[in-house]
């Protein structure tokens, strides 16, 4: 009857044993940690070295940057207490040459001169010879001199005008001059547009200067001359120009001025 009891009832037998190898796991796992913690503290210690090296220097700075700032702040107090000094002097002498009273001014007269006494009136009579001598005196020997320079200032001067006229006068003043460009156009397509630009520049005037020249096609294969040239505006007339070129009957038909420009 018991035994059967024993049977059917749930009762944990080897429960020490698994209490002994549950302690044995937990030991084996603490001895295992304890390298790691090691290896880690002994990391940690170089970091903890150089944080405290660092601060050392950061102090030692510090500490040379406040014995500095003292010495400025003495210079600074040494220089103020002299300019104190100063300004206490330089009052005191002020004052005291407001109080002095002012200097007295002595002024020694000169003695009297002694009375002249007059010659006797025979002395006073002068001879007619010395009389004579007085008047040569008077008379101003150098007017002639100043006369002649002042003269001779003169005729420089005006020398010196009509130099500069006469070069002034001959200096070339601005010539005026314009740019042209003209059209020269044929009769037709035949003409021969080399022998009509030689023609053109047959035409010379004092004051024309010929330049440079291009064909321009106008259309049904006729193409026209354009020719640049500058002329002198006193001299050469646009009128007489074109009169010029049309003499040239064979080969020109009309000229036209295309641009006309001032230069």
């Amino acid at each position: 009857m018991a035994a059967s009891f024993l049977g059917t009832e749930k009762i944990w037998f080897d429960k020490c044993k698994y209490d002994d190898a549950e302690k044995q796991y937990y030991e084996r796992l603490s001895q295992k940690s304890a390298p790691n913690s090691q290896s880690q503290s002994a990391a940690a210690a170089p970091g903890t070295n150089g944080e405290n090296s660092e601060l050392l220097s950061r102090v030692a700075s510090l500490e040379y940057e406040n014995q500095s700032l003292q010495k400025v702040v003495k210079d600074l107090q040494s220089a103020i207490s002299k300019l104190e000094s100063r300004v206490t002097t330089l009052e005191k002498s002020s004052t005291s040459q407001a109080t002095a009273p002012p200097p007295v001014i002595v002024c020694k007269l000169p003695a009297p001169t002694p009375a002249l006494s007059c010659p006797p009136a025979a002395a006073l009579q002068l001879k007619p010879e010395e009389d004579d001598d007085d008047d040569d005196d008077d008379i101003d020997l150098f007017g002639s001199d100043e006369e002649q320079e002042d003269s001779e200032a003169a005729r420089i001067r005006e020398e010196r005008l009509r130099q500069y006229a006469e070069k002034k006068s001959k200096k070339p003043g601005v010539i005026a001059k314009s740019s042209i460009l003209l059209d020269v156009k044929p009769w037709d397509d035949e003409t021969d547009m080399a022998k009509l630009e030689e023609c053109v520049r047959t035409v010379q005037m004092d004051g024309l200067v010929w330049g440079s020249s291009k064909l321009v096609p106008v259309g049904y294969g006729i193409k026209k001359l354009q020719i640049q040239c500058v002329v002198e505006d006193d001299k050469v007339g646009t009128d007489t120009l074109e009169e010029e070129i049309t003499k040239f009957e064979d080969y020109v038909q009309s000229v036209d001025i295309a641009a006309f420009n001032k230069i």
